[in-house]
């Protein structure tokens, strides 16, 4: 008996297989078309990629308010905190082609380990150097180039581990977990460490050494993990041909393509709001580090929430809604925090960041690995991580433009733009959707009724 074709390689729409078109519910699930929200996390080897992922984010977390703090004290001007962010973005640019083609190369769990280790020395570097009075701002560049470069590595390794523990059937619950672990640390490690900047005896150096101990936790945890297949089939090119490949592969898979560019807008033009929140706790707000360090809380609370929600959705037609209207609530988002009058406001448009940049985020990701072949997956996922670096590099231009006409009207723009790019996208995907469900069903009825069957159109992706 035949197989029934999937939408990721072909199948007829509607088909329910695969992360983007439904796995069959949980047992845990009491409604069709839905998961259980933890069902995951009944994988033991998934179990461990999760811990270990939650710690190793909340150090993250952690260093990234307190760098942003430290570069504000440092330069005492967005122009500063934007370069912290280039200083992020410009490395990572250069090494995620690198990361996507190592991924589907080596060990997952090897190239998990190394990355540890570069956050664990890049912490305690800071630490040392806060502590002993040397820390200056060229310091927080380094330490920023080098969590970009481990990022770009890290990120492609984890997910296509994930695509590889859990399956297709679970891919969406999956991946949202994941951010939504990134995101609960988020509401604890900014938190906490905008508070310990003032606590004269923990302070900047304190956070820094937490963050490094944490690390070295998420390190242990990654042991026990499997190596991880190599999913490269064929014989080795040099990284950049594998990368070009990979590239082709997007130019011929048409919605894999629309959702990456989507993705890479979104984020490039909208997350950089993140840098300017100690200028928008200390020149809007005057509520100082732990303003800074609420504003990214509620953030995380509303990260959290959506992601809980999200966590349930395998339904096709409910995960590409999502996207939409989680987009569209990112740019508004922005544009609340921009126009906000009062503190009290700023964090309810910082909540609404939150959730919709988590739900856009764990959406895109899911589409794009559900409707991408497995030996593909480290490639598309460092295709992705391309909108981190986009939005690193964009952080200085925005904050010397916000030097220049003003905080709250560079906010504006950046909503404004975000909003007009997600117009933009719901205007391209339904000739791609189109496109696709017409050649799909052609390939259907050549397969399964050759008798009604005529000339089979070339495919779109």
């Amino acid at each position: 008996m035949p197989t029934t074709p999937s939408a990721s390689d072909g199948g007829v729409p509607g088909e329910t297989t695969g992360a983007v078109t439904g796995p069959s519910p949980s047992p845990t699930s009491g409604h069709p078309g839905r998961v259980g929200t933890f069902a995951s996390l009944s994988i033991p080897t998934y179990r461990l990629l999760f811990w270990s992922g939650a710690a190793s984010f909340f150090a993250v977390q952690a260093q990234f308010v307190t760098r942003g703090w430290l570069a504000n004290e440092l330069t005492g001007s967005n122009t500063g905190l934007g370069g912290v962010y280039m200083a992020f973005g410009v490395p990572m640019l250069l090494a995620t082609p690198l990361g996507g083609v190592v991924a589907d190369r080596f060990s997952k769990r090897t190239i998990l380990i190394w990355t540890q280790i570069a956050f664990i020395a890049s912490a305690l570097w800071i630490g040392l150097g806060e502590q002993f009075g040397f820390v200056q701002y060229w310091m927080l560049l380094v330490t920023s180039a080098v969590q970009a470069v481990g990022f770009s590595f890290l990120a492609p390794a984890r997910m296509a581990m994930t695509s590889e523990v859990v399956g297709r059937g679970l891919l969406t619950n999956a991946i949202v977990l994941g951010q939504m672990s990134m995101n609960a640390t988020r509401v604890v490690g900014p938190a906490l460490a905008g508070m310990a900047i003032g606590v004269a005896w923990f302070g900047v150096a304190g956070v820094y050494y937490a963050a490094a101990a944490i690390s070295a936790l998420a390190l242990f945890m990654l042991l026990p993990l499997p190596a991880g297949r190599a999913e490269q089939i064929g014989p080795r090119n040099s990284p950049w041909r594998d990368f070009s490949d990979g590239l082709s592969y997007v130019h011929s898979h048409r919605r894999v393509g629309l959702l990456i560019m989507v993705s890479f807008v979104v984020v490039m033009v909208a997350f950089p709001y993140v840098a300017f929140l100690p200028r928008v706790a200390t020149e809007l707000f005057d509520v100082g580090s732990t303003g800074y360090g609420m504003l990214s809380a509620v953030s995380a609370v509303g990260a959290v929430l959506v992601s809980l929600m999200v966590a349930r959705i395998s339904s096709e037609s409910a995960t590409w809604t999502t996207q939409i209207i989680t987009g569209a609530g990112f740019g508004l988002g922005v544009l609340a925090l921009a126009v906000a009058p009062s503190f009290a406001l700023a964090l309810c448009a910082s909540a609404l960041i939150g959730g919709a940049a988590s739900g856009f985020q764990a959406v895109n990701n899911s589409l794009v690995l559900g409707l991408s072949a497995p030996e593909y997956h480290g490639r598309m996922q460092s295709l992705m991580m391309l909108s981190f670096s986009g939005f690193g590099m964009a952080a200085l231009p925005l904050g010397m433009l916000a030097d220049a006409i003003g905080l709250r009207t560079t906010l504006s723009l950046m909503g404004v733009v975000t909003l007009v790019a997600i117009g933009c996208y719901l205007l391209l995907r339904p000739r791609q959707d189109r496109a696709f469900g017409a050649a799909a069903r052609a390939d259907y009825r050549a397969e399964y009724e050759p008798e009604t069957a005529g000339p089979t159109p070339t495919r779109p992706r």
